[in-house]
C-alpha cells in the first residue's frame, strides 16, 4: 500500500504523497486529521529530494486540530490546492490552532488552495462571552527558512496565521479574509521571531492586518494592502513581558478604510525597547488616524495611570499620503516618564475627509525632527 500511495514527479524526482491515497474522503464532512497525519509521517520521513504532501483541488478536507510535527529528514513541500474546512461546531474550549507545524525547518506551504476556519459561530460564542479561549487557525513553531505562498486564509475564530520562535520566513502572495466585526481576526502575528518578510499580502480582517509582538527583530512589510481592519501594529507591548522588538519596516502598502494606518501600541508601566522603524511609502485611504504611537494602549478605556514605559525610539516616516476619517491624523502619544525620541517625518499629506479644514497633530512628550511638506504641521518640543 505504502508504495503505491507514492508516486515520482517528473520535476527534480520529487515524492508525491498525496491525501487521498492514504485514506483521507475529501467530502466535507469526514474527519481527516488521521489520514492527513498519515500523509505527514510518511513524507516527513522521507529523506529525499523535498517529498511533497499534495492536497488536490476540488475535494473540501475537514480537519479537527492536528498538529505536523517535525523535525523532518529533509526539506518538506506542502502543496494544498484543495479546500480545508474547520468543524463549524464549537468543538473545544481549549485554546490552540486548527492547524500547527512544529520544529519544521525548510518547510513550503504553497498552492491555490484555501483553509476556511468557519468562524461565525466562534464569533457569536465569543461576543455573548461564552467563548473566553478560541482557536487560531494557522500556526508556526520553531520553523526556520519557512515559506508560505499564495493560500487563503478565511473566516478564523482568532487570529489567522501566527509565526511563534521562527527565523528566516518568507509569507508571500497570501490573501486572508473575515469580516471587519469579527472579534481578534489578526492576519499575519509574528512573535519572538526574526527575519520575517510579508510581502504581496492581501488581507482583510477585523483586527490587525499585522502584528509584531515582543522579542521580534527585523521584519519587513511591503507591497501589500491592509483594511478593512486595525492596521499594521507593532503591539501591544509591555503588559506582563519585558519588550524587545527592532528593526520593523513597513513600505509601499495601501491602507483602506482601517481604524489605523501605522502603529506601535505599548501599556503604561510597561518596561522594555522598540526601536528602529522604517514606515515609508504609505497610501492611506479612508483610515480614521494613519499615523500612531500610543504608549497609553487600554483598549478597555479604564486603565490607572502607571510609571513607566516602553522606549520607542527611532522611528521614521516618510512619503506617507492619503485621507484620514479623524481630524488627528497623526497621534504621538508618550508617557511622562519614557519620552518618545528619534522620531522623524518627512513628505507627509494627509487630508480630512469631507473636510476643508485641516488635519491635526496631537503630540505628547515625543521628540524629533522633520523634513519636507508636512500635512497636517508637526511641532516638537523636544524639551
Amino acid at each position: 500500500m505504502f508504495v503505491l500511495a507514492v508516486i515520482w514527479s517528473a520535476e527534480g524526482h520529487r515524492r508525491i504523497y498525496n491525501v487521498l491515497d492514504f485514506h483521507a474522503a475529501g467530502d466535507g464532512k469526514t474527519d481527516d486529521a488521521k489520514a492527513f497525519l498519515a500523509t505527514w509521517n510518511a513524507a516527513c520521513s522521507d529523506g529525499g529530494n523535498e517529498p511533497v504532501m499534495a492536497i488536490p483541488r476540488g475535494r473540501a478536507f475537514l480537519l479537527s486540530q492536528v498538529s505536523f510535527d517535525g523535525p523532518c529528514k529533509s526539506p518538506i513541500k506542502i502543496k494544498l490546492d484543495g479546500k480545508i474546512v474547520a468543524p463549524n461546531v464549537i468543538w473545544t474550549k481549549k485554546q490552540g490552532n486548527l492547524l500547527t507545524f512544529f520544529d519544521v525547518d525548510h518547510l513550503t506551504l504553497d498552492g491555490n488552495g484555501e483553509i476556511d476556519g468557519q468562524g461565525p459561530i466562534w464569533w457569536d460564542c465569543y461576543n455573548k462571552r461564552m467563548c473566553v479561549d478560541v482557536i487560531q487557525l494557522l500556526g508556526f513553531a520553531r520553523c526556520n527558512n519557512l515559506v508560505v505562498r499564495r493560500i487563503h486564509l478565511k473566516d478564523s475564530a482568532d487570529k489567522h496565521m501566527t509565526l511563534f520562535q521562527c527565523s528566516q520566513s518568507l509569507v508571500d502572495n497570501v490573501s486572508i479574509t473575515a469580516p471587519a466585526d469579527s472579534p481578534n481576526t489578526d492576519g499575519i502575528t509574528v512573535s519572538s521571531s526574526n527575519n520575517t518578510y510579508i510581502s504581496n499580502c492581501s488581507i482583510q480582517t477585523g483586527d490587525d492586518c499585522v502584528s509584531v509582538l515582543s522579542n521580534t527583530k527585523n521584519v519587513t512589510v511591503t507591497h501589500s494592502r491592509c483594511g478593512p481592519g486595525h492596521g499594521i501594529s507593532v503591539g501591544s507591548l509591555g503588559k506582563s513581558e519585558t519588550a524587545m522588538v527592532e528593526q520593523i519596516t513597513v513600505s509601499n502598502c495601501s491602507f483602506v478604510g482601517t481604524m489605523t494606518g501605522v502603529r506601535i501600541k505599548s501599556w503604561q508601566g510597561g518596561k522594555g525597547y522598540a526601536k528602529g522603524f522604517i514606515f515609508e511609502s504609505l497610501n492611506m485611504t479612508e483610515v480614521q488616524y494613519p499615523i500612531v504611537i500610543d504608549q497609553f494602549y487600554c483598549p478597555q478605556g479604564n486603565c490607572p495611570t502607571k510609571p513607566g514605559g516602553v522606549a520607542i525610539s527611532d522611528a521614521k516616516f516618510i512619503n506617507i499620503q492619503g485621507t484620514s476619517t479623524e481630524q488627528d491624523a497623526v497621534k504621538l502619544m508618550c508617557s511622562q516618564s519614557v519620552h518618545c525620541e528619534g522620531i522623524y517625518l518627512s513628505n507627509i499629506h494627509l487630508s480630512w475627509m469631507n473636510h476643508t479644514s485641516p488635519t491635526n497633530a496631537e503630540i505628547l512628550n515625543a521628540h524629533g525632527t522633520t523634513e519636507g511638506m508636512l500635512v497636517p504641521t508637526i511641532l516638537f518640543s523636544n524639551t
